[in-house]
């Protein structure tokens, strides 16, 4: 008997195919527990509906989760911290914070746990830190750590006035 696989069945196939199985395996097990439909003429041009509607769905996300890897890759966030001797700041800037940043100032939005921070920024510089958007989509966005009252405050923030990048925090 020809059926269409509507879910994943180890040994089986992934939802979609079309497969021949015996006529007491379909009959008993598999369209009882509505794992498969019967490969009629109506079914399979429902299934081609299907796929290419499920084609559709996926390049439209693959498309909006490259705009927002491209604003990500463009967003540079300076967040002007308190540091103690050594260039060794008071506290830390985690994951919350850079979502927080980007949320206020380039008014993107992403998961705190998908920005791929292992341990908080604790020394002054600059970091790529990289945002899983999907499992292959990895943009980085580049946070840089200033001491609050330095001299290199001022110019960033002058070039900021004139400028929307980089976008400055306070913490």
């Amino acid at each position: 008997m020809k059926v269409i696989l509507l879910h994943e069945v180890p040994g089986l196939g992934q939802a979609g195919e079309v497969k021949e199985v015996a006529n007491g395996y379909a009959r008993n097990y598999l369209l009882p527990r509505e794992l498969v439909t019967a490969a009629t003429k109506a079914n399979m041009a429902t299934l081609t509906d299907r796929v290419a509607s499920e084609k559709r769905r996926r390049e439209k996300v693959e498309v909006e989760q490259a705009t927002l890897a491209a604003k990500i890759e463009a967003a540079s966030l300076v967040f002007s911290v308190r540091v103690g001797s050594g260039g060794r700041l008071y506290g830390s800037v985690t994951n919350q914070d850079i979502a927080n940043a980007l949320q206020e100032l380039e008014k993107i939005t992403v998961n705190r746990r998908s920005i791929q921070l292992p341990d908080p920024l604790r020394q002054l510089g600059t970091f790529e830190v990289p945002i899983r958007i999907a499992p292959k989509v990895e943009p980085k966005v580049k946070v840089s750590l200033i001491a609050a009252g330095s001299e290199e405050e001022g110019p960033a923030q002058d070039a900021q006035a004139s400028a929307p990048e980089p976008a400055q925090v306070e913490q």
